[in-house]
């Protein structure tokens, strides 16, 4: 393959086939009905993830961010007792009040000894959990870096490749000037004896 044609190539794998993941939904959810799932994931859109605030908590795994995680199981019991979307943001923004205590996720919290946690669920966590901040320019810039770091590397190797013709070239003439070598120490070796 051309050099031209692996550029291309790689170009296209590394900017096409992500687009689909950025612009693709990124969580999951235990809601069934399609109305609920879309008030999740227009709610968790709009929220921004705990542990990496770039990102919408829509796009937290628990891998990533087991806070957030449990946030999300949080929206979707506030879903099931029949919030909107805006309602949740609102709320997630300025405190759902005391009486929210008797949720499950928020008695999780507090056994285990998160009361950060808890005060910003009950008085609202202020407007920076708002995911306001579009980050897809933070992503593009990660990706061009990755893009960079992948050239430059294939530009090392290519650096670094012995050249086929040349190389072969210069072995065949090293061994034969050997073999020329051994051949005179020999001549030499026999006309002594």
């Amino acid at each position: 393959m051309k050099i031209k044609q692996k550029i291309v190539l790689l170009l296209f794998v590394v900017f096409f086939l992500p687009i689909n993941n950025l612009l693709s939904q990124t969580t999951t959810t235990s809601l069934k009905d399609p109305q609920q799932v879309q008030i999740f994931l227009e709610a968790t859109r709009r929220i921004r993830c705990i542990c990496l605030p770039s990102l919408p908590i829509q796009a937290c795994s628990f891998n990533m961010c087991t806070a957030s995680s449990y946030l999300k199981t949080f929206i979707e019991n506030r879903i099931k007792e029949g919030m909107s979307a805006d309602d949740i943001v609102s709320k997630m923004e300025h405190g759902f009040g005391e009486e929210i205590l008797n949720d499950s996720v928020v008695k999780h919290f507090t056994e285990e000894g998160n009361q950060g946690m808890v005060n910003s669920i009950v008085y609202g966590f202020g407007p920076k959990i708002l995911a306001t901040p579009d980050s897809t320019w933070i992503n593009v810039t990660l990706l061009g870096i990755g893009v960079l770091g992948l050239i430059l590397i294939y530009f090392y190797f290519q650096r670094w490749k012995p050249k086929t013709e040349s190389s072969r070239a210069a072995n065949q003439s090293s061994t034969s000037d050997t073999n020329e070598i051994k051949e005179k120490i020999r001549k030499w070796e026999n006309s002594e004896e």
